[in-house]
C-alpha cells in the first residue's frame, strides 16, 4: 500500500530490478510505489555500490514518533542552515541537486564524501549524485581522488574559491575582449558601438579588479593626487604635489604610476604627463569619443 513501509518481497523486487538494469521509475511503476520511495530506499541502503534486499530489510528504520527529537543537539538548526545555504546557491544560478551536493561536502568535517555517502546523506539516486559531481567538476569546484585501498571520493580544496574567483575574472576578460571587438566593427559613432564600448569597459574593469595585485591604499592615494591636480588647474611635478600634500615623494610617484597602469581606476580623470616631469589632469581618453572631444573644442 502506498505510504506503508516496504516489505521484504518489495525489497527483493527492487534488487532484481536493479540487477536487470531497470531505472527507479520503472521499478516503482511495477511496485505501484512513488519513484521517490524507491530512490530513497536504494540511497539509504547502498553498500559499496550494491543494494541487497536482505541487508536493507534488516536495517529498516523504526517508525517515527509523532514528535521526533534530533539525534544531536542543534541538529534541527544545522539542517535548516543546510537548506538555506543550498537555496542561496540556487538563487545565484547553481542547479538544485548540485547545490545540495556541494553543501553536503562543504559542511562535512573532512571536506570530502564518497558517492555512497552522498546518496545516503541526501536520500537521492546514485545517478543524481553522478550528474551533480560532473557538473561541479566542470566548474572546477569539486575534484575526485582515490586514496590507496579506499573508494573514490569527491573533495573541495582549500583554494577552490580563489580558483573560482580567477576563473570568473578570466571569463569577464573574454566578455570585454568580445565587446571591444564588436565596438570596433560597428564603429564608435554608432549606438551599438557606444553600447559595446561601455560593456567592454565595464567587464575589463571587473576582470582587472578581480585579478589585480595592487595595494588598495595606493589606489586611494591615486584619487587624492588626481584631486590635487584638478584643484591646481595647472601642471605640477611629483615633487610639487608631494610638498602640497605633505607626503613623501615616493608616495606620490607610486600613485601616479598606478594611474598610468590602471586608467580604469582613475576614470573619468587621468594624469597626463608633460615635458619637465609635470602632470596635468585631463579627461580620460575612453570616456569621450573623438567626435565628442572635437565638438567640445
Amino acid at each position: 500500500m502506498p505510504g506503508a513501509r516496504l516489505t521484504r518481497e518489495e525489497r527483493e523486487h527492487i534488487a532484481a530490478g536493479l540487477a536487470d538494469g531497470l531505472d527507479y521509475a520503472e521499478i516503482a511503476r511495477r511496485l505501484g510505489r512513488p519513484t521517490s520511495t524507491v530512490s530513497r530506499e536504494v540511497g539509504r541502503n547502498l553498500r559499496q555500490g550494491t543494494y541487497r534486499a536482505a541487508d536493507a530489510h534488516r536495517a529498516r528504520r523504526p517508525a517515527r514518533s509523532l514528535s521526533p527529537r534530533p539525534a544531536v543537539a542543534g541538529a534541527e538548526g544545522v539542517a535548516a542552515f543546510d537548506d538555506r545555504f543550498a537555496a542561496l546557491m540556487v538563487e545565484t544560478g547553481l542547479n538544485r541537486m548540485a547545490a545540495r551536493v556541494l553543501t553536503a561536502i562543504v559542511t562535512t568535517d573532512t571536506g570530502a564524501l564518497t558517492a555512497a555517502e552522498l546518496v545516503a546523506r541526501l536520500n537521492v539516486s546514485p545517478a543524481s549524485v553522478s550528474k551533480s559531481i560532473a557538473y561541479l567538476e566542470a566548474m572546477d569546484i569539486v575534484r575526485r581522488e582515490r586514496p590507496a585501498g579506499r573508494r573514490e571520493r569527491y573533495v573541495i580544496d582549500d583554494d577552490v574559491w580563489l580558483r573560482t574567483w580567477l576563473t570568473s575574472a578570466q571569463a569577464h576578460a573574454k566578455w570585454a575582449a568580445a565587446a571591444r571587438e564588436g565596438a570596433d566593427l560597428y564603429g564608435a559613432a554608432t549606438p551599438a558601438g557606444v553600447r559595446l564600448e561601455r560593456m567592454a569597459r565595464f567587464f575589463d574593469t571587473l576582470s582587472r579588479d578581480m585579478a589585480a595585485d595592487y595595494d588598495p591604499a595606493v589606489a586611494d592615494d591615486m584619487l587624492t593626487v588626481l584631486a590635487a591636480l584638478v584643484h591646481a588647474a595647472a601642471p605640477r611635478t611629483a615633487a610639487e604635489l608631494a610638498a602640497a600634500l605633505d607626503w613623501p615623494a615616493a608616495r606620490v610617484e607610486a600613485a601616479l604610476s598606478l594611474a598610468a597602469d590602471r586608467p580604469d581606476f582613475a576614470d573619468p580623470v587621468a594624469p597626463h604627463p608633460l615635458p619637465g616631469g609635470r602632470y596635468l589632469a585631463v579627461a580620460g581618453t575612453n570616456r569621450l569619443t573623438a567626435e565628442q572631444r572635437a565638438a567640445l573644442r
